[in-house]
This record gives structure tokens, C-alpha cells and sequence, in this order.
């Protein structure tokens, strides 16, 4: 979808890079969405204290609360790769945020980097795997009994290789829809104020979407981690 305005895309233009900006701006915006993640990390880092601030408790609140939930599913073992999840459940929300503001474009819009997020969450869930259980992870893929290998090996691979599919695409979908909704309702009703309902459900749709995948990572990355029946 072409948007009308997107004030980075404009600023390409301007410095003589109109070609890479209209054809890359998910990666523009994956730019700004990393920018403004490192400025505000580095502030909050700042303002730390024994004493903390509202905005403190509430990030706090946050990162707890994602790693207690993850800790329940995985144990305590899981706790070493939360930084990981945790990390890609505040980008792909940030991500999903910043489409609701105008002139921004959410960089999980575009299918290059659910993909991406998604390649990296299967192969991370492979690394534990192998962490884990060396070589004998090579079991998880083969079945209970050894002459259903030719069976079961070929299926096993084949879902690991959806996992990439249902990740990158489930939220590529409802992001992709979102602006899609949202930019026929500018074009035909935005001085009435019709978006605005939309955008509110924006919000809510972006954080689950960001939840869902945070969930599905922290279960695939259990299931590296658990012994092959």
C-alpha cells in the first residue's frame, strides 16, 4: 500500500535517496523503531534508583511480569534466554505502535521483517536444542521407534519449517491488514474522524499481536529444551 505521507521516506528524498526510500521503508522505520528503543533505553538507564519513579515501576512491572510468565512455561532454566523473547516482544510492539502514529510506517507492515524475526526465533530455537542435548537432538526429529524415521524425519522438518511460515505471515497478515483498513478510511472519511476507532483497536491488536509471537517463541524454545519422547 502506498501511504500519502511518511516523514523518513521524505527525508530520504531530500538527501538523494528517494529510490532506496520508496522501496525499503519497513527498513527505514526498523531504523527509527531501533533508534528510539536505544534513546529511551539509555534514559531509563539514567534515571534508575533504589526509590523508583512511576515510569520506572511501570517498566518494571513490564519486564517482570513478561519474565515470570515465560519462567512458568519454561522453569527456571528459561530464564537465560528471556533477554531474547523479551527483546522481541518490545520491538515487534514498538513496531506495531508506530504505524498508529501519522506520517510512521510499522515496519511488521512489511513481510521482510516478520521474516526476519521469525528466521531468527527458529534458529535460536535450534541453538537451544543443541545447547541442551548435543548431538542427540537430532532425536526430537525422528519418532519414538526407529522405522518410523522415513515417516516421521520428513514431517518433523516440515513443521519446523511452517513454524517460520506461521510466524512471519500471522503477523504480517494483521499488520498489513490494519494499514490497509486504516488507509481506506482516511480516503474516504478521515475529516469525519472515522479512523479513530480503528486506530483505538490498533493498539490493542498491535500488543496481542506482539504477545502471540512472544508466547509461540518462548514455546518452541521449551520444546528445544525438553527431552525427545
Amino acid at each position: 500500500m502506498e501511504h500519502p505521507y511518511l516523514i523518513f521516506v521524505k527525508f530520504f528524498e531530500a538527501i538523494g535517496l528517494a529510490p532506496f526510500a520508496h522501496a525499503y521503508p519497513h527498513v527505514i522505520y526498523t531504523w527509527v523503531v531501533m533508534a528510539l528503543l536505544i534513546i529511551l533505553s539509555a534514559l531509563a538507564a539514567k534515571t534508575v534508583t533504589l526509590v523508583p519513579s512511576k515510569g520506572q515501576n511501570l517498566f518494571e512491572i513490564i519486564i517482570s511480569g513478561l519474565e515470570e510468565f515465560a519462567v512458568t512455561i519454561t522453569g527456571e532454566e528459561g530464564r537465560w534466554f528471556f533477554p531474547i523473547v523479551g527483546t522481541i516482544f518490545i520491538f515487534i510492539a514498538a513496531s506495531n505502535l508506530i504505524g498508529l502514529v501519522p506520517g510512521f510506517f510499522p515496519p511488521t507492515a512489511s513481510l521482510n521483517t516478520t521474516l526476519a524475526c521469525a528466521l531468527t526465533v527458529v534458529v535460536f530455537t535450534h541453538f537451544i536444542g543443541i545447547k541442551y542435548h548435543g548431538a542427540k537432538y537430532i532425536k526430537h526429529f525422528m519418532g519414538p521407534v526407529w522405522w518410523m524415521i522415513p515417516i516421521i524425519f520428513p514431517i518433523e522438518v516440515i513443521g519446523h519449517l511452517a513454524r517460520i511460515l506461521s510466524l512471519s505471515f500471522r503477523l504480517f497478515g494483521n499488520m498489513m491488514g490494519h494499514e490497509l483498513v486504516l488507509g481506506i478510511l482516511f480516503a474516504l472519511a478521515g475529516a469525519f474522524f472515522a479512523p479513530l476507532p480503528i486506530m483505538a483497536l490498533g493498539i490493542f491488536v498491535a500488543l496481542v499481536q506482539a504477545f502471540v509471537f512472544f508466547l509461540l517463541s518462548v514455546m518452541y524454545f521449551t520444546g528445544a529444551m525438553e527431552h525427545a519422547h
